[in-house]
């Protein structure tokens, strides 16, 4: 793959450090802070975050799996999340290659349409179900997901930035 200008080359992801920024989304999710509708899902955004920079180590069995926890961490109904995560998955696999070619900014624009889209998934399930609309504050969690896709970026290719073995006269 040709790198843009200016890019730098970055490490192999370790990972210890990809499961564990999935578990550590999944306990910030799991916290008692009275649920709110308009709150970020940050799994959905780590998925989609590793979903695109490792495809070949984070895919749609990962995403059904932690979907299934979430699903039953919240009582809701059994594959409502799996299916919006599966489907979160597949899209942002899909578009990992165009997606890398742009800035941050860039990527938070075409990643909201996929957060968008799982958050319908979800609430179109729930709907089917038990008929209960959690109502339209529930449109400002993508937004607010997107606008955490730079934070994300930032904080979770942190670790693949350093130097292997800090070297004072290495020119990379």
């Amino acid at each position: 793959m040709i790198m843009r200008r200016g890019k730098e080359l970055l490490l192999p992801a370790n990972p210890w450090f990809i499961w564990g920024s999935l578990l550590a989304a999944m306990l910030l999710n799991m916290l008692p802070l009275g649920r709110q509708v308009w709150m970020p899902d940050l799994l959905a955004l780590v998925l989609v975050f590793w979903n695109v920079h490792q495809p070949l180590r984070i895919g749609i069995a990962t995403a059904f799996a932690f979907g299934l926890a979430v699903d039953v961490h919240q009582t809701s109904l059994l594959g409502q999340h799996a299916l919006a995560y599966t489907a979160l998955s597949y899209f942002a696999i899909t578009i990992h290659r165009r997606l890398l070619w742009f800035t941050v900014p860039s990527q938070a624009v075409q990643v909201f349409p996929l957060l968008a889209a799982a958050h319908a998934i979800e609430m179109t399930i729930r709907l089917a179900a038990d008929g209960s609309f959690p109502g339209w504050m529930r449109a400002l969690a993508p937004v607010i997901e997107a606008a955490l896709w730079p934070v994300m970026n930032v904080l979770l290719l942190a670790p693949q930035r350093r130097a292997p073995d800090q070297d004072d006269t290495r020119p990379l």
